[in-house]
């Protein structure tokens, strides 16, 4: 069995390739076994950790050294409030010790352009990707190096669902935009490692297929019950789906994906330097 076996079988639990005879790596075990956080004790970590943590995240990849995301820590209480009432179901963004937010800044490189007499466009479809890819990465540098140093995280996406709020909140310019939240400190409660899909219809190799995705979602929808089951009062749309016997992982995320969220995002980005060309 390899030192990466355990935390392979509780990731996924999918009787798939459990690493081999990989030397242990410290940091893929940490990788492997990472858990959201939602519940922080009141120690602030170091801003120095902070800074670091910072300089971390504008380390990732950068699509053609363009280097189009931006990192905003929001400090203020009432900004902290403002965006936490938005949502209260959520009490962890005005609660976490600290709260950033990554952009995606297509706003930099249409300047740079000016500033150097040259004719960039960039609020294009392409722009606005390789905007939002970047935040992502950064993004996820964040997390992965934050847990590393023993802080919990929370990514919080659904800050797009009210767009023209948080943009005003943050005092947002044209052409840059949020591409999520995210919750930091020092956990106060253990969180669980979510079990992901099987990675025989997750991972492809020279052509992709999914006709081996519905029995394989019946078998994960299965295992993920068992271990952490969704309970009834938590089925969305009963009114309008119905109340499920069973109510699993693709059941949930079928009804969820039907009603579409971030609806104001699109008409937001438009009206802000956005032309999608």
């Amino acid at each position: 069995m390899s030192e990466h076996a355990d935390a392979l079988a509780t990731r996924f639990g999918d009787g798939g390739p459990d690493g081999g005879d990989i030397e242990p790596n410290a940091f893929l075990r940490g990788v492997l076994s990472r858990k959201t956080v939602r519940r922080y004790s009141d120690r602030m970590p170091e801003e120095g950790l902070l800074d670091l943590l910072v300089a971390c995240a504008l380390s990732a990849s950068a699509k053609s050294d363009f280097q189009q995301a931006s990192v905003m820590r929001v400090r203020d209480a009432d900004k902290r409030v403002a965006i936490g009432r938005l949502f209260p179901s959520m009490p962890w963004i005005a609660a976490s010790p600290v709260f950033f937010v990554f952009l995606g800044d297509a706003r930099r490189l249409q300047r740079i352009g000016e500033l150097r007499g040259k004719p960039v466009k960039n609020g294009t479809l392409e722009g606005f990707f390789n905007a939002s890819v970047d935040a992502a990465l950064a993004l996820q540098t964040m997390i992965l190096c934050a847990e590393s140093s023993g802080l919990g995280t929370c990514p919080i996406s659904v800050i797009r669902n009210e767009i023209d709020t948080v943009a005003k909140v943050l005092e947002l310019p044209d052409m840059v935009f949020p591409v999520a939240g995210l919750c930091l400190g020092y956990p106060a409660a253990e969180g669980h490692v979510s079990l992901r899909l099987p990675r025989s219809i997750t991972t492809h190799v020279d052509r992709y297929g999914d006709d081996a995705l519905p029995a394989a979602l019946d078998d994960y929808d299965r295992r993920r019950h068992a271990r952490h089951a969704i309970p009834k009062e938590q089925q969305r749309g009963n009114a309008e789906f119905g109340e499920a016997e069973f109510y699993g992982w693709s059941e949930d995320k079928a009804r969820q994906a039907a009603k579409a969220e971030g609806a104001a995002f699109p008409p937001y980005l438009r009206a802000h330097g956005f032309s999608f060309d």
